[in-house]
């Protein structure tokens, strides 16, 4: 099912322009579109929009070993807490670790590479509120951490 996250504010990069009144277009694990709420609600009629409060922008990239928990799982999830999407590879030596990030479908990389959303690419997104607390993490498309 298509889905339009949209928040007061979206930047394309982490340290982009914030644009007021945008949205971005999530079919699977893809996004499909990004512009103006309005324009997006009026040519994808019926789909379901997601509000959140805040800014809407990438996922973060994790560039160190992940933080310390009881279990992988935990560890995963202190990530997903903080809006991280994707980790690099020579953290990941644990193999109950890395299975752990395989389960959550984070991205995996060899080298660090700026985030960014782009039509095409995959669904990885993060809210943050104004003082840095993120409030949702999406992961290949799917809500993966939300915030109480």
């Amino acid at each position: 099912m298509r889905t339009l996250h949209t928040a007061p504010l979206l930047r394309r990069t982490p340290d982009g322009e914030a644009v007021p009144g945008h949205a971005v277009l999530v079919g699977g694990d893809r996004v499909e579109a990004m512009g103006p709420l309005a324009e997006l609600i009026e040519a994808y009629a019926g789909v379901r929009v997601r509000r959140w409060p805040g800014t809407l922008g990438p996922g973060l990239t994790h560039d160190g070993p992940l933080p310390m928990a009881p279990t992988p799982r935990e560890r995963v999830h202190a990530l997903l807490r903080h809006g991280v999407t994707t980790v690099l590879a020579e953290h990941l030596t644990d193999p109950a670790l890395r299975a752990a990030v395989d389960r959550s479908d984070l991205l995996v990389l060899s080298a660090p590479v700026p985030p960014h959303l782009l039509p095409g690419g995959r669904a990885d997104l993060a809210v943050h509120d104004a003082d840095g607390t993120c409030l949702v993490t999406v992961v290949a498309g799917r809500i993966a951490h939300r915030r109480t």
